[in-house]
Parts: C-alpha cells; structure tokens; sequence
C-alpha cells in the first residue's frame, strides 16, 4: 500500500499546498486555528470548512437582498451585495491561482468580506453612523461570524481568514497575501461592476470615463476586468507583495474618483437616499427606546451595550425586510370590522 492511500483527503490537500503552492502562500496547515479548537475534519482543509460555514449562514443569504448601489432598480440584472461578492471571489480566485496562493482561503475570506453590510448599501452605514454608532461594515462582520451567527455562538473561523474579512477596507492591513489580495479584488469588482450598472442604467455611458483609463485598461467591462486582473497577476509574480504598477494604481484610483463624483455621490440614481436614512434611524430610535421588541437573539444581555444589539439587528436587515418592517411599525393601515 502506498503512503499517500494512508492519509485522509485533508491530509492529501495538505501536503499539495506544500509542494505546490508559492513558499509567500498560507498553507492550511499552518493556521494559527480557531478560537474554539475543533476535530479536524477528514475530507476539508481549515479554509475549505471556512468557507463551507459561511455559505451556509444565514447573513450569508441576506445578501441576495441587499443593495449594493443602486436602491430597487427596476430590471433583475443590477448587482445585489452577494453577486458583488460573487464577482470578488472569482476575480481574487484567478489571481490567487495564478501566483500560487491558497485559493481556498481567498475564497473564504471573499465569501465572507461584507456579510456586516447593513441594508440600503454604503447609505446604510452612514445612517448608523449618524445616530451615533461608530458603524464600519467590516468590523461588523467580524462582530457576524463571531457574536451573532448561530444564535450567538458565531461560526467559529480560522485566524486567518477573520483578519482577511477585518482587512479588506480600512486601516488594518491583512496579515497574508491572501486577505491583501482580496482587498484588492473587491476594489476591481465594484469599479466595473458599478461602471456596467451605470451604464445599463443609462447614468453614464462608457465612453464617459476618463480617456486615460479607457486606454490603459480598455474601452469595454470585460476589457478593463481582465487588464486589471492581469496587471496585479505581472506586478506581484514571484514577490511577497500583492500589487499593481505605480501608473496601473493611480489610473485606477483616478477611475474609482470619477465614479465618486458621477454615480456615487450625484448621480438620479441616489435620490432615493435620504429616505432610506430616514427608514433606518426611525427603526433604529424604535428599538433603542423599545427594545422589549427585539427579537429574541438580540434582547441585550446584563453585559452588552443597547446600542450594539440594535444596531446589529438593524445591520442585519435586507432592503425589503427594512421597508417591511417600517411600514409595519409607522404606516397606518385600513381598519376593517
């Protein structure tokens, strides 16, 4: 019998990561693990169960009705937030095959990225924000896979892959190459995606965008995914950084400017914003001065803060559940014997 029928499947993934994965690579084996040790499973790696875990949670589903831009489209081929994750996941998957990274924690950790977005898109946060919380979507969903998930006893991930989903906006920089990579993922994916949306839209047409990038990157969504994507790929092959070119960056982030002060922040399409603001702190002030009426899951205990619990139950939310909830609780509604 030869050794390798000896071991079990994990342990076949294992040692195939270590002989073929680049020596920058996390290697499943090596997690610093879980905070709650468990059994180690015969057929999946620790990232591979990571990312089992998070498409089976609940938040994990929320995401279908959740706005990523645009609030409502009217049309079924606007992106939600989980088509936005989808297309992180396989633009990070690409390049993470590509420079011999684990793909299965790039995979987790772009799975996992926005499950603490709240409804109504970045509208949302600043809604939270602005009734006080110090609301940021990431650390939010640290708060999803450690605290709420499976009634409170969170879904118990590796190291690693809590600190990429910490890491892919904001000021914490991911500790693998991995989480480093996917932040730059979800950049490249809701630039073009948002750009298509707008387009399909009618906000913008494609021969709007600045010309350098139309020349840089390509004239067409397709075009400008690849370039980008093949970019990072030659700029960080064979190096312990994840990158792209000093010129390929600025016109990028030059891009990513241009959809700030064209559809972000300007555009028809966000005239609809303050009404969602006003949907989430109204169901915000109800349950902190009611919070007798939260669910079950999310009545504070001796030591939590109010606060928290409620802003978690209202960054949970999908669009409709929100509206749903609103018109339930302030829309008064026909009296019938």
């Amino acid at each position: 019998m030869k050794n390798s029928d000896k071991i079990c499947i994990r342990e076949q993934t294992e040692n195939f990561e270590r002989e073929r994965l680049s020596k920058y690579a996390q290697l499943s084996a090596d997690s610093r693990g879980r905070k709650i040790k468990i059994t180690p499973c015969s057929l999946r790696t620790e990232y591979q169960r990571d990312r089992d875990r998070i498409i089976h949670c609940k938040a994990f589903r929320r995401l279908n009705h959740k706005t990523q831009v645009f609030l409502s489209p009217e049309g079924d081929h606007y992106r939600t937030r989980l088509t936005h994750t989808l297309e992180v996941s396989q633009i990070a998957r690409t390049i993470a095959r590509a420079l011999h990274l684990n793909e299965d924690l790039t995979e987790a950790i772009s799975l996992g990225h926005d499950l603490g977005h709240t409804p109504f898109g970045h509208v949302g946060e600043e809604a939270l924000r602005e009734v006080g919380i110090d609301f940021n979507h990431n650390e939010q969903s640290i708060r999803v896979v450690e605290l709420i998930e499976y009634n409170g006893k969170g879904l118990n991930l590796t190291w690693e892959v809590r600190d990429g989903i910490l890491g892919h906006t904001g000021k914490h920089l991911p500790a693998t190459l991995e989480g480093r990579l996917v932040r730059i993922s979800d950049r490249i994916a809701y630039i073009n995606h948002d750009i298509d949306d707008a387009v399909r839209a009618g906000i913008i047409e494609e021969s709007d965008l600045p010309d350098e990038a139309l020349k840089y990157f390509g004239a067409h969504h397709g075009q400008r995914i690849n370039s980008m994507v093949t970019e990072m790929i030659d700029a960080s092959k064979g190096g312990s950084q994840i990158r792209m070119t000093d010129k390929g960056e600025k016109i990028m982030n030059n891009l990513r400017a241009y959809l700030f002060g064209n559809i972000y922040l300007k555009s028809p399409a966000k005239t609809e914003d303050k009404k969602a603001k006003m949907v989430l702190k109204a169901l915000y002030n109800y349950y902190y001065t009611k919070p007798e009426n939260l669910p079950v899951e999310y009545q504070p205990s001796p030591d939590d803060k109010l606060a928290d619990k409620v802003s978690d139950y209202i960054a949970g939310m999908t669009d409709r559940f929100a509206l749903r909830t609103y018109q339930d609780l302030f829309v008064p509604r026909s009296w019938m014997v």
